[in-house]
């Protein structure tokens, strides 16, 4: 087995700023497995409020090198790296390299048929007239998700509402509001249609959200990073977002589906921001979940080669085996 391990960088169109963070470019971390001709690649961007970075996933990877073999299996990886970006693009590379080994499909081989999928477009915190004015710029994209921190969220609300009665609109808010915030704000949002509220208090402090009965469906993103930590998020929480850069690939990303669908829990697939190549497997957990955010390309001035279409409406084409799996 060959194995090279390298770091991109992509550039953004635009800053994109969240809470308590800017990003200027996508900076990914690439696995790429070779074997007898065979090519898999996985590409992660890592868990970035974890400090993990290029750096950080590269000497993880390279740590390991040795010991990958070509007869590693998808539970061997998840036992040599902890959750994360490293394991993301190296589980993300193996399963993309043992279906081309097979010869098949990851769709055959998941026995899946795949829907297109329909994707949010993101709008980053600005100003109030300045989100409406990106919202407007995403006109062609009928679901938005934005961004919001504790500053004045709801005037930002209602200046994409109104320019935006069309759209279906969930929110993100990164950790960034208290609980009193949150009740704060809910009915509000509910007046304006919100669908979901993504993350609302801070990872490690959202224990009053046990029993508390949300006039707007909450989501977890950092406070489920893995299936180890699904159950405390799944009776705090309506809807796990599952990112392949949190719980380390498409293999712990099955299991989180397995135990959601088991409890009646509603999906999302998230991501971190890439190319192209995060996004394919992303889009394999997207055929179980009802919030689909796989628009990591948008931001890129430039995706790679084979890359997804983004089309009317927000419509995404099915990846190519070109592309991935």
């Amino acid at each position: 087995m060959k194995i090279k391990i390298e770091k991109r960088v992509f550039e953004h169109k635009k800053p994109f700023v969240i809470t308590g963070y800017t990003f200027n470019t996508s900076d990914t971390v690439w696995v790429t497995l070779d074997h007898d001709g065979h090519v898999g690649r996985g590409e992660a961007m890592g868990i970035y409020y974890n400090d993990e970075d290029m750096d950080t996933m590269s000497a993880e990877l390279e740590a390991v090198t040795s010991l990958i073999s070509n007869d590693i299996t998808f539970d061997q990886v998840q036992e040599l790296l902890p959750y994360g970006g490293a394991r993301n693009a190296l589980d993300c590379a193996l399963w993309d390299l043992r279906m081309k080994q097979a010869g098949t499909s990851i769709w055959q081989y998941l026995n899946l048929t795949p829907k297109p999928l329909v994707t949010v477009a993101t709008v980053g915190i600005n100003t109030p007239e300045k989100m409406a004015d990106e919202a407007l710029e995403h006109s062609k994209y009928a679901k938005l998700k934005i961004k919001l921190s504790e500053d004045d969220p709801i005037t930002r609300l209602e200046a994409i509402r109104a320019v935006r009665p069309d759209a279906s609109l969930i929110v993100d808010v990164n950790q960034g509001w208290t609980f009193a915030e949150l009740k704060e704000y809910t009915p509000a949002a509910q007046k304006l249609g919100i669908e979901m509220i993504e993350q609302p208090l801070p990872r490690g402090k959202d224990e009053e959200l046990e029993g508390y009965k949300s006039l707007v469906p909450l989501g977890s993103d950092e406070s489920c990073l893995d299936s180890s930590e699904y159950a405390v998020s799944a009776g705090r929480y309506d809807v796990i977002n599952i990112k392949l850069d949190k719980c380390g690939g498409l293999t712990d990303a099955l299991k989180i589906i397995e135990l959601a669908k088991r409890d009646g829990k509603v999906l999302m697939v998230g991501n971190m921001s890439g190319t192209s190549l995060s996004m394919a497997p992303s889009y394999v957990i997207g055929q179980h979940c009802q919030f689909v955010d796989i628009d990591g390309p948008l931001f890129l001035k430039q995706d790679i080669d084979n890359g997804l279409e983004y089309k009317y409406g927000g419509v995404v084409s099915v990846p190519s085996t070109e592309l991935w799996g």
